[in-house]
């Protein structure tokens, strides 16, 4: 592990920040396929989530999506049994610096709503 890898930018302007919630949920994903492939299959998968805004949210994943994937996430409303699915697009990704080294996650992935 090297020296720099919890070594993360702190900011200090917390403004975008305030409207933030804990949710500590297993979130359903689908990455979707590019649309230039249509033998792409897409691919689904369980992410936890850490928490959400209006705006987006942040999720804990065991791979690291592309920057600006687009995926469907099933966003849990108060109602347990439903569930919104929602588009949103990969804004960053960050390995926590622990757990194995052969690229395999966790990952931070920071997400924004597509509206």
């Amino acid at each position: 592990m090297g020296q720099n890898e919890w070594e993360w930018p702190i900011a200090t302007d917390f403004q975008k920040h305030h409207d933030r919630a804990a949710l500590l949920r297993p979130i359903p994903y689908e990455m979707t396929a590019p649309v230039n492939d249509p033998l792409a299959v897409a691919h689904r998968g369980k992410a936890l989530s850490v928490n959400i805004s209006s705006g987006g949210m942040l999720i804990l994943m065991d791979q690291a999506p592309a920057i600006e994937q687009v995926m469907k996430v099933y966003v849990p409303t108060p109602i347990t049994a439903a569930e919104t699915p929602t588009l949103a697009e990969v804004r960053w990704t960050r390995k926590l610096p622990f757990g194995q080294n052969s690229g395999v996650g966790p990952y931070f992935v920071g997400l924004k709503f597509m509206f």
